[in-house]
């Protein structure tokens, strides 16, 4: 594999870093309006497929820039973007403003280095069999919480560059990162690394836990140990040039902040939000100002007429309470749709009903709700049907609360099985551009990002 050059950090309204020109093999490209009702490749349209809107995605970048004011934007593709295409999706955030990607396994930045995407790329889960040497390789910045400063440095000495890190202080969250009684140990090695010419401290970072929650004091406890910790790292001799703490929903916490900037830091690492997901049930993408990318769609394969006391599906735990007329739809779990999710919504020609009894593995029961809609008049027989997208389509919010769960998991569980098509939608006229007219911000009406003017924040969200 040919080593990637590296691109640094670019300043906001720079020319887009480290974005080959050119379709992806095997996507579609080119204007798409509404949902897939004409023919793709091979001149046969998908029996099931995620939709992506890539202006969406642009649309939320916009949106996120606005909010974080001069801080650097990292979008966060990790798991494939969240199922919806680390490679284009990467592509279009950094085209339009993103500054770095961030990954959770080098692998998955390594697949972003193959496909000719040269911006800065940050991995920061590692476990001993993480190929170090091929991360540095491909100029992949990585995360350094305790034990892998050892081994990356090693990697450095034998590949003869050193690496750039970020290192990592766990000041709240549990997981990863150097507890605070390690922190001055790995400060200090990584120092000393420095010093060999082994390693550049990049940056110095941490993960908010319940920033989801704003009335909750551990954000600020978070925060307050992270200036310390950066504080004892500058002691050290260090001089990471980015701070970042702040995801999704740090990043609209601190606009009710009198003072952002002590949230927002150099770098905020923005996630779910990319793709137009809002994690509140009180809150909607709309009221965030951002628009869903992914729409899960497929089309109706059987209609039929069942009288009353009907049961469905495995187990018959939904009876038909009167005659109705049953849809039958080719997604189940084996697509990634919960199994866990009874009751989810589906929308068929312009109408939500209800999922009714268990989800299979290959497909799932919609409840029409009235009998004689099986005639072919009714044209149900190949109707498009939504599961979750934007719009007046179901939200995967709907369906997180159906299986009881969040939509990250909604959405990032979407199956290999599902064709990705990727689009770019024209714009919706009341989200053309939803980042620059969301409260308490600015537009500079020149395409850079207004600033954050400390107004109260419309909604928060998670990594």
């Amino acid at each position: 594999m040919n080593r990637a050059e590296p691109v640094p950090f670019p300043p906001p309204g720079a020319a887009t870093p480290g974005v080959p020109s050119g379709d992806l093999p095997g996507t579609f490209s080119g204007t798409f309006s509404g949902h897939v009702s004409g023919e793709l490749s091979g001149g046969v349209r998908p029996e099931r497929s995620a939709v992506v809107d890539l202006a969406a995605v642009r649309a939320n970048v916009r949106r996120i820039r606005d909010l974080a004011g001069p801080a650097r934007l990292m979008a966060v593709v990790k798991a494939d973007a969240y199922g919806h295409g680390a490679v284009p999706v990467a592509r279009a955030a950094l085209e339009a403003g993103a500054h770095a990607l961030g990954v959770a396994h080098v692998a998955e930045a390594l697949t972003l280095r193959a496909a000719g995407i040269t911006a800065p790329v940050l991995a920061w889960l590692h476990t001993v069999d993480t190929d170090f040497r091929a991360a540095l390789a491909q100029d992949v910045e990585l995360g350094v919480s305790g034990w892998e400063l050892g081994p990356v440095a090693e990697a450095a000495r034998a590949l003869g560059r050193p690496a750039r890190i970020h290192l990592k202080i766990d000041t709240g969250l549990g997981r990863n990162g150097a507890t605070a009684e390690r922190w001055p140990e790995l400060v200090r090695r990584a120092a000393q690394a420095e010093a060999q010419g082994l390693v550049r401290v990049t940056g110095v970072f941490t993960h908010l836990a319940v920033a989801d929650e704003p009335s909750r004091p551990e954000t600020r406890e978070q925060l307050e140990r992270f200036r310390a910790a950066v504080d004892t790292a500058r002691a050290a001799g260090l001089r990471p040039a980015l701070r970042h703490a702040a995801n999704s929903p740090g990043l609209f916490q601190a606009a009710g902040l009198e003072r952002p900037e002590d949230m927002l830091l150099d770098m905020v690492r923005v996630g779910v939000c990319l793709y137009g997901l809002s994690p509140f049930p009180d809150r909607t993408p709309r009221q965030l100002g951002l628009v869903p990318a992914m729409t899960l769609r497929s089309t109706v394969s059987a209609v039929k007429e069942v009288p009353a006391g009907q049961g469905v599906s495995y187990g018959l735990g939904y009876v038909t309470e009167r005659p109705t007329t049953l849809a039958l739809i080719p997604l189940g779990y084996a697509d990634g749709v919960p199994r866990s999710g009874t009751g989810g919504p589906v929308r068929i020609q312009g109408r939500t009903y209800p999922e009714v009894g268990r989800i299979a593995m290959d497909q799932l029961v919609v409840d029409l709700g009235a009998p004689g809609l099986s005639a072919p008049e009714h044209g149900l027989l190949g109707a498009e049907a939504v599961l979750f997208g934007a719009g007046d389509d179901p939200s995967a919010s709907a369906w997180a609360d159906a299986a009881g769960t969040i939509n990250y998991e909604i959405v990032t569980r979407v199956s290999p099985r599902v064709p990705r098509v990727h689009v770019d939608r024209p714009a919706d006229p009341e989200h053309e551009d939803p980042g620059r007219t969301g409260p308490g911000r600015r537009s500079a009406g020149d395409g850079t990002p207004g600033r954050v003017d400390g107004s109260a924040a419309d909604g928060e969200e998670r990594a």
